[in-house]
């Protein structure tokens, strides 16, 4: 049936005589009179359009002619019975069509004509715009009439512009405006319909053009509908003048930047115009709105190319306005504003257009990493991190160190996550994770700066995040950081959880089970992060029991736990019990109680009373919990005013103090003499004399110990506790027990230590003088922390004229304390004791000291070892086994005591190893009293020298009771009204004493000791105490610094008389016993100052925080400046530093140490070395200042420098490096031993060559002098080097740095060969010129270096050789594509170098074919290293000259076994040759073609 309706369809020519109208194919037109007279198209025309009124006479006729072209070619416009129909060979309609219009103008002109008649109806027109029927297809839909007509190239053209004209007529059609209506009634859209999608365009220009008229004038709905169609209507023509007018449409109505960025994106455009759409939307983020905003970065990061996508980084982070731009707006309506939803909605489309192009990812950290002011950072540059670390994990890394620099240097400010985050937490809250990590990775940093950014995430996380999951998860991280065992990293996590308990503590409390797995790893916690745990639990314990409605049991498991572990017989865990105590005592007590505490409860102050007596009464079992009991006290009583109850009960305990610790004398003396374990006693440093009403038992008391009587260790820290008391009760005054600070001290006569005494005295007796001494000392040391504030200006209450005297009484006990320390470091050579301790210190700080004592014991003796002793001799000494007496057995087998292995520990030196206090200096004269016989008697214990260092109390000195950095300020600022004479000497040992004390506390805060003592927190006794706040405390100290500096230099210069009597008359009327000579030699009193002042000044100047305050450092820079600067100082200097600027103050602190140069020289090598080091200090100090790592503050004073600066003090340390290294020292005047000698040459000799000139031709001329002056056999006296520090003891010390810095300097040439490889102007002949000589004199340097190996056949020469040369070879490897891209015209100089290269190869591979021979395990743990870097080296070299074509040949064979005198020696794969065959090697060996195998 189908085939046969076709079958009567293929003809669509209707016959030529027949006026039947047309018969539709799939109905059956009723049937029409023959002798009808009506034409077909008009009663067609009728019979369709019933609604339409009828046409004009003329209309209709050029209609119906229309309708005849159409009907003859076999489309039928007219079907009543439905849509028109076009026949089923639309490319054959089309063809006639065309060929008809274009052999007959006439014809065409009346078909439009026609058809514009046709059209003015809007029926017709919706009809001719609407589908059709096809032939053969059934009811399948096909192309309009219109569509088909448009495809007929002869009238395309004018059909098109019939249509666009026809557009404007129907705008209206839609009332609304909105584009809402429906399809096949809107005539605009259907016309516009026609335009997609067409083969061709017969006058593109023209139809564009006018189609871009008519868009300027259309409706909004209608703009963007036919912007979006743009792409599909003009295909790939006209797209510049599409763009540009877009461009001004834009610019007139940003509302359509949507279509127009469809539009932009579907077009086929070139570079030129894809960078000219960039630009068009890099120029709307400005005007854009928020809702369209996502669809512009979409458009822009797409299209992102290698050479754009910095820019449009740059652009999008300059003029996005995002998140943070309104934080404040947003604040204010809070779940109304619409922003939120377009800040989403950015971050979505940032965050998919980055997670699909890791290119963008890279430039967007490039662009990041460029920004060098604060102010050029954003809100988005967080968020940009923020995305980019959650959607690449290969980037996170480099996203983590971005963020940590940029937060060290102070450019990512907190104010920025401020803005990310608050307000903005439904923005946020998907980001949650990724914050959490991010701020994770800051807390674990070891910069202060990013911890504290990373804290202050953690808290603005908890602020905005109010649910209980994100709590939880934030909390969870903070514990796992906690628990994480990396000391800074629990600190930082600590120091978080202490903050947040502190603000939020009722919020805490429903979550305190997530976080009370806190208390399961304080075993391992530092006494300062005890601290933290026990604030931060007592914080939420106080809130629970204020808090009514609270069912939280924290406080009852708080105190049940403290009071566990404060009755644990454990002292690592009544330590923390003890720490818990008080804080919570102290948050308990404070003055404000709240009252809404239920009855049922007890008080907090009852509960803080009851922990206290509780944690007295097991604290009073030991002596070490009980110190740090009081001490805690203390630090929390000078925190924070405490109930007056707590207080009274305090007072009431140290009350008895009286009565354990004091006795009453009669008219200042003992009543009744006693012997103690058959010792006398006597009363020693009266200050008060006969008015004395009390003494401190200090005899009694050790020699009573085993007797339960009151424990001496406890006494320190008991009066420590009772001035505190005493000064928060009476306004801080101390004159209630004012007597303490002069009343005498009860100690072993000083007839026991006369010669004969002492070694009457049995081993307790002993040990009961040494313990008194050491607490008498202790006590004195407390007295001092406590009456220095009675000296101060802060102290109202005490009159002038007592703190006269309390002023000279402290002078008088700093003497005390100096002769007490010092015979107690005599009794100790010759009775060696482990001091009780009486400042409870860390574990891990106790450990950290005896391993860093254990350290440099060890180091000294792998020196002497490596140097002194070569494996020959080793093994000789091997196969000698002395003979062992039986003393020595017995020896063996006797039993060790504590003393024996605190020795072993290196903790208590043994006195085998001890050397003598008093160094043999005796130039000049300067010392007679040391000279001579005299000398003899300094082995006894009662001989005193007031000016030596107490090295046997050094190891013990973390013992001690600390002196505050307070008092420190008092004795430098006030003249000792009790000198002898005028000299101004008179006080030095008072300075020295306090300056050496200064030096040690410095170290906890200097950042060369980070990882020895400051590992840990200070002493507990010093609180948590910080660098700003020690320096603070000190700074009166600065000037009195620079004063020492200068009498001490008078006295060097002997520019003034010296007063040998001063100490002796002032230490008798300080009432200390004329025990023996008082031995205080001024000169070595001066060279002790001078050392440990320029010490102390390095140390300050190189600490980071007092770099980034301007006051401190410039406070320190004043104090030591000379009366007058040089003229001759700034020579050479082009822009010489203003007067009071920065600049100008380093530069005269430089010169004025600098001029202490040659007052040093003159005393020992030791002394103008400190001199040195302080220089190199100065320029370390400004060069960190320089190059950045500082905030804002530190950045201002970055302008104080200009460029030339840092180089020419460098070239001025450089000269005073040299001057020192060729200065020539008697050997009598040499103090230091040769391990010490050796290790400051090194330091000098490194100076020397970082600062010099050129570091290749002082390395080339010292290398040239080794060689050829010194030699491992000749000794001092023989050598007349221009440099006498060159000796054949320093001689490892020389080799090594010089193989250091040769190596340094390569690594230096090599990143300058990179420069140049990078540079885009290419390589310069001269520069390249320039890197070639380096090279070889680099290589020069490190051949004659090894060759030096054959004739010094010492271990550590020979290890140094092979570990060094191997790091030669991999830094010369880097050089490799260097030398390979300029082959070609520098050949002949490559493979001099190679040539050159290759005599050290082929020593270093017999050193260590030797040392695995010999069993040198020096030099075979390097030898796996070096062999692996001369093998690389190698196959370059073969790759280089296989691939240039050059004259000379390369092949590879195995080396003759040599020794390195050249001789052959058997080894195990020895291969017999003949003659020829040896020669034949012999030559290859010696020349080019026959490259060494590494």
């Amino acid at each position: 049936m189908v085939l046969h309706q076709i079958n009567n369809l293929s003809s669509r020519k209707r016959p030529a005589k027949s006026n039947n109208g047309f018969v539709p194919p799939f109905a059956h037109p009723p049937k029409i009179s023959k002798t009808s007279t009506a034409a077909p198209t008009a009663a067609a025309t009728a019979a369709v359009s019933q609604s339409t009124p009828p046409l004009k006479g003329q209309s209709t006729s050029v209609s119906d002619k229309m309708v005849a072209v159409l009907a003859d070619a076999g489309c039928t416009l007219i079907n009543p019975s439905g849509p028109p129909c076009l026949p089923s060979d639309l490319p054959k309609l089309r063809n006639r069509l065309h060929h008809l219009f274009s052999s007959d103008s006439t014809l065409r002109s009346e078909f439009l004509h026609g058809l514009c008649s046709y059209m003015s109806s809007p029926n017709n027109l919706r009809r001719v715009l609407s589908y059709s029927y096809r032939d053969g297809l059934g009811s399948v839909r096909s192309d309009s009439v219109v569509r088909v007509l448009l495809l007929v190239p002869s009238i395309q053209s004018d059909l098109q512009n019939m249509l666009i004209e026809k557009l404007p007529e129907y705008f209206d059609l839609d009332a609304g405006g909105t584009g809402h209506s429906r399809f096949e009634d809107d005539i605009a859209r259907l016309i516009l319909k026609q335009f997609r999608w067409l083969d061709f365009l017969a006058d593109s220009d023209a139809f564009i053009g006018q189609l871009l008229q008519v868009l300027s004038i259309c409706p909004h709905y209608l703009k963007r509908e036919i912007i979006g169609s743009l792409p599909e209507i003009i295909g790939d023509q006209n797209n510049k003048t599409v763009i540009d007018s877009l461009h001004h449409m834009l610019e007139e109505d940003p509302s359509i930047i949507i279509p127009v960025l469809d539009c932009f994106s579907y077009l086929h455009l070139d570079e030129t115009m894809k960078e000219q759409v960039v630009t068009i939307g890099l120029s709307c983020i400005r005007t854009a709105d928020m809702e369209n905003m996502p669809y512009l970065l979409r458009f822009l990061l797409l299209s992102a190319s290698p050479g754009n996508t910095r820019r449009i980084i740059s652009h999008i982070r300059e003029q996005l306005k995002f998140i943070g731009c309104q934080a404040t707006q947003q604040n204010k309506m809070k779940g109304k504003s619409i922003l939120k939803n377009g800040d989403a909605s950015i971050l979505d489309a940032l965050r998919s257009s980055l997670q699909s192009n890791k290119i963008i990812c890279q430039e967007t950290l490039k662009e990041l990493k460029s920004l060098e002011k604060a102010r050029d950072h954003k809100a988005i540059d967080m968020w940009l991190l923020v995305l980019i670390y959650m959607n690449s994990e290969s980037l996170q890394k480099s996203i983590e160190k971005l963020l940590k620099k940029k937060v060290v240097e102070g450019f990512i400010e907190k104010v920025l996550f401020d803005q990310c985050v608050r307000g903005n937490k439904a923005v946020a809250q998907d980001y949650l994770p990724t914050f959490i990590s991010m701020s994770g990775y800051l807390l674990g940093c070891k910069e202060q700066k990013a911890q504290d950014f990373g804290i202050h995430m953690y808290k603005c996380l908890f602020e905005e995040f109010a649910d209980v999951y994100s709590r939880q998860e934030l909390l969870g991280a903070l514990v796992t950081h906690v628990g994480s065992g990396i000391s800074h990293e629990v600190t930082s996590g600590l120091q978080a959880m202490a903050l947040l308990a502190s603000k939020y503590s009722y919020e805490l409390i429903p979550l305190s089970s997530y976080i009370m797995g806190i208390l399961d790893y304080t075993e391992g916690f530092s006494l300062e992060n005890l601290h933290k745990v026990y604030e931060a639990f007592s914080h939420l314990a106080l809130s629970a029991r204020s808090n009514t409605g609270s069912r939280s049991s924290i406080s009852n498991e708080l105190l049940m736990i403290v009071r566990k572990q404060v009755s644990n017989p454990d002292f690592k865990y009544k330590k923390m019990g003890i720490i818990g105590t008080v804080k919570i005592v102290h948050y308990f007590g404070a003055n404000v109680i709240n009252s809404s505490q239920p009855s049922s409860q007890k008080s907090n102050l009852d509960e803080a009373l009851e922990l206290l007596r509780t944690s007295l009464e097991y604290c009073k079992q030991m002596p070490l919990p009980l110190i740090m009991f009081y001490d805690e006290l203390v630090l929390t009583l000078k925190s924070q005013a405490i109930h007056p109850s707590i207080t009274e009960w305090i007072a009431k305990h140290v009350g008895d103090f009286e009565s354990k610790y004091l006795s009453d004398l009669d008219g200042g003396q003992l009543p009744n003499k006693e012997l103690y374990c058959d010792l006398e006693g006597e009363l020693w440093m009266n200050l008060d004399g006969d008015i004395s009403p009390i003494c401190v038992n200090f005899l009694p008391l050790v020699s009573s110990l085993l007797r339960s009587a009151p424990s001496l260790q406890i006494l320190p820290a008991n009066i420590n506790l009772l001035s505190t008391i005493e000064r928060l009760t009476n306004q801080g005054s101390l004159l209630a027990i004012d007597a303490l600070l002069g009343c005498p001290l009860h100690l072993p006569s000083s007839k026991v230590f006369s010669a004969p005494t002492w070694q009457s005295l049995d081993g307790n007796q002993k040990r009961i003088v040494i313990l008194s001494l050491y607490y008498a000392a202790n006590w004195i040391r407390e007295l001092l922390n406590a009456f220095y504030s009675q000296v101060t200006n802060r102290c109202k209450c005490v009159s002038q004229e007592t703190k006269d005297e309390t002023n000279i009484k402290l002078f008088k006990r700093l003497r005390n304390l100096i002769f007490l320390e010092s015979l107690l470091n005599n009794c100790l050579r010759h009775y060696p004791l482990s001091l009780p301790e009486l400042c409870p210190l860390d574990p891990i700080s106790l450990s950290s000291f005896q391993h860093t004592r254990s350290r440099n014991y060890d180091r000294g003796k792998e020196f002497t070892k490596h140097e002194g002793i070569s494996s020959q001799s080793k093994g000789k000494n091997k196969k000698k086994t002395p003979n062992v007496s039986a003393s020595s057995k017995q020896e063996h087998l006797k039993q060790q005591t504590i003393t024996d292995m605190l020795r072993k520990t290196n903790v208590m030196p043994s006195p085998e190893g001890i050397t003598d206090d008093i160094s043999g200096i005796c130039s000049k004269g300067s010392m007679p009293e040391l000279c001579g016989s005299n000398q003899n008697n300094l082995i006894s214990p009662f001989n005193i020298d007031i000016s030596s260092a107490a090295k046997l109390l050094e190891p013990q000195r973390h013992k001690f009771r600390p002196l505050l950095p307070e008092c420190f300020s008092i004795f430098v600022s006030s003249k000792d009204q009790g000198s002898c004479c005028m000299d101004p000497a008179a006080e030095l040992p008072l300075h020295l004493y306090l300056i050496r004390d200064l030096s040690k506390k410095l170290d906890y805060f200097s950042p060369e000791q980070k990882q020895t003592a400051k590992c840990t927190s200070l002493p507990p006794s010093l609180g948590c105490m910080n660098v700003m706040d020690f320096l603070n405390d000190v700074r009166l100290m600065f000037p009195s610094l620079k004063k020492n500096l200068d009498l001490v230099l008078c006295i060097l210069r002997e520019d003034t008389e010296i007063c040998q009597d001063h100490w002796k008359v002032q230490s008798a009327a300080s009432g200390n016993p004329d025990v023996t000579s008082i031995l205080c030699s001024t000169p070595k009193v001066s060279y002790s100052v001078f050392k440990e002042t320029l010490c102390c000044f390095a140390k300050m100047v190189k600490i980071p925080e007092i770099q980034r305050e301007t006051l401190f450092l410039m406070d320190l820079l004043e104090a030591f400046q000379p009366t007058r600067i040089p003229d001759c100082f700034f020579l050479g200097v082009q822009h010489i530093p203003s007067p009071g600027s920065i600049g100008y103050l380093y530069s005269g602190a430089y010169s004025f140490i600098e001029g202490s140069f040659n007052a040093a020289s003159t005393i020992s090598f030791t002394q103008s070395t400190e001199v040195v080091l302080t220089l190199e200090a100065i320029i370390l100090s400004i060069r960190k200042i320089v190059d950045g790592g500082l905030d804002e503050t530190g950045k201002n004073i970055q302008k104080g420098f200009t460029e030339e600066f840092i180089p020419f003090l460098c070239k001025k340390l450089g000269t005073s490096a040299k001057e020192l290294l060729i200065q020539k020292y008697d050997s009598r005047n040499i103090e230091e031993d040769s391990k010490t000698r050796r290790e400051l040459v090194q330091k000098i000799l490194r100076i020397y060559l970082e600062n010099c000139q050129s570091t290749y031709d002082s390395l080339d001329e010292l290398a040239c002098l080794i060689s050829s002056q010194v030699a491992s056999h000749r000794s001092q006296e023989e050598d007349s080097c221009s440099f006498p520090s060159l000796c054949p003891t320093t001689f490892i010390a020389w080799y090594r740095v010089m193989h250091e810095q040769n190596v340094v300097a390569l690594n230096r040439l090599v990143k300058e060969v990179c420069q140049l490889e990078k540079s885009k102007a290419g390589a310069n002949m001269e520069d390249v010129e320039h890197l070639l000589n380096r090279l070889l004199q680099s290589v020069n340097i490190v051949v004659l270096l090894v060759s030096m190996c054959k004739t010094h056949d010492k271990v550590g020469v020979h290890a140094t050789a092979v570990k060094f040369s191997g790091k030669f070879f991999d830094s010369f490897l880097k050089v490799f594509g260097f030398l390979q891209a300029q082959f070609q015209l520098h050949g002949e100089r490559i493979i001099q170098l190679v040539k050159e290269l290759q005599k050290a190869t082929r020593t270093i591979q017999t050193l260590c074919s030797e040392a695995k021979g010999m069993k040198r395990t020096a030099i075979t743990s390097n030898v796996p290293y070096t062999k692996r870097s001369m093998e690389r080296f190698l196959f370059h070299v073969k790759a280089l000259l296989h691939s240039k074509t050059s004259g000379c040949t390369f092949w590879m064979g195995n080396l003759k076994h040599k020794n390195l005198s050249g001789d052959v020696v058997s080894s195990q794969a020895y291969i017999e040759k003949d003659e020829n065959e040896e020669v034949n090697d012999d030559h290859a060996e010696n020349t080019m073609d026959d490259q060494p195998e590494a």
